[in-house]
């Protein structure tokens, strides 16, 4: 039994099994999975955050996005127990608004916020779904992203021309 016992710490449990084949779905899908502590206040630890990188000359806009049982009241409801912790500084245009009111409908209930940066959109989730399940929300988050490439708060600088001076798009 002594030989025995350390092997069976070693073989990973059936959540750990889900979790590992439910990661290695969303690499093929290009998601980057990692460890990180997520934007919410007073929260300790890490979780898992799903990324979908905007394409770097397509950058996204700043927001981000709590579920109510996450969030504070004094913070503005959005949608579907849905609140801003960070609103976007323009309004997004319709296509991204319906796309991103139809993923907050559909997410699961693990689901704390929902990130955009400059550089990616980012899922804060406990991944209670299986990696079949996961691949039902891709058909929401693609559109999501690709309405909101484009829309950085802070779009890139163009590059100067050898005199100085910004170049121009003729």
């Amino acid at each position: 039994m002594f030989v025995i016992a350390p092997v069976m710490w070693l073989k990973p449990s059936p959540r750990q099994k889900r979790q590992m084949a439910l990661r290695s779905c969303a690499a093929r899908q290009g998601v980057t999975v990692k460890m990180a502590k997520p934007p919410l206040h007073h929260f300790r630890g890490t979780m898992p955050a799903y990324r979908w990188h905007y394409p770097q000359q397509a950058p996204g806009p700043d927001f981000v996005l709590v579920r109510d049982s996450n969030a504070s009241d004094a913070l503005e409801p959005f949608h579907a127990g849905w609140r801003w912790r960070i609103a976007p500084l323009r309004p997004l245009p319709d296509v991204a608004s319906t796309h991103l009111r139809t993923l907050l409908e559909r997410l699961p209930q693990d689901a704390l916020v929902l990130e955009s940066n400059a550089h990616s959109l980012t899922l804060w989730w406990w991944e209670s779904q299986t990696a079949e399940r996961f691949t039902r929300y891709l058909a929401d988050i693609e559109p999501l992203k690709k309405a909101l490439s484009g829309l950085s708060d802070h779009p890139p600088a163009k590059p100067l021309a050898p005199d100085g001076v910004e170049q121009r798009n003729v």
